[in-house]
């Protein structure tokens, strides 16, 4: 995540805001951090008790966007700073290459089959048509409909073990 100025390192107090907002759960997925998902951009303090909190959402249009900010701002007023802003920053869009190695276990250790990392360098996904069943490991799966709970998900079920889950598209 990018603290602080373009042109500058992130000051301490940067750094521990960005800890905070970063530790505010996803609406949609409350078993990710913010950080986690890889949202939470950038934490910038323009003054005392002034931040701007920059994040990014999975797609344009996020319903969560509205609660996310609002979560990150009740977050950062507890911690006793006054005047927060969350701006939605769009470019770099966010991409599921951005989900830390930790979000991805929690996400299949909740029954949701994270998403497949993209391939060297940023390059193409790696095409390769299995999604893993995250109850049994089953690649024999199921695709049952293009949008799951949340338009950032399909709903499969796997033919192993029966059992439906979501699977959180790349992006």
């Amino acid at each position: 995540m990018v603290t602080g100025s373009p042109t500058t390192a992130p000051t301490p107090l940067e750094e521990e805001l960005a800890r905070i907002a970063g530790a505010v759960l996803d609406p949609e997925l409350p078993v990710l951090t913010l950080a986690e998902l890889g949202v939470l951009r950038g934490v910038h303090v323009h003054g005392p008790g002034r931040v701007e909190v920059e994040l990014t959402p999975t797609y344009t249009g996020c319903p969560a966007v509205e609660a996310m900010s609002t979560d990150i701002e009740n977050a950062l007023h507890d911690h006793g700073i006054p005047d927060v802003s969350v701006v939605t920053v769009l470019s770099p869009a966010w991409s599921t290459d951005d989900i830390s190695e930790e979000g991805r276990r929690k996400l299949a250790e909740f029954g949701i089959a994270p998403p497949r990392p993209q391939g060297p360098a940023g390059g193409p996904i790696p095409l390769t048509l299995a999604i893993r069943c995250p109850h049994c490991g089953s690649t024999d799966t199921e695709l049952l409909s293009r949008f799951s709970s949340t338009a950032c998900k399909a709903l499969r079920r796997c033919a192993a073990c029966r059992e439906p889950f979501d699977h959180f598209k790349e992006l």
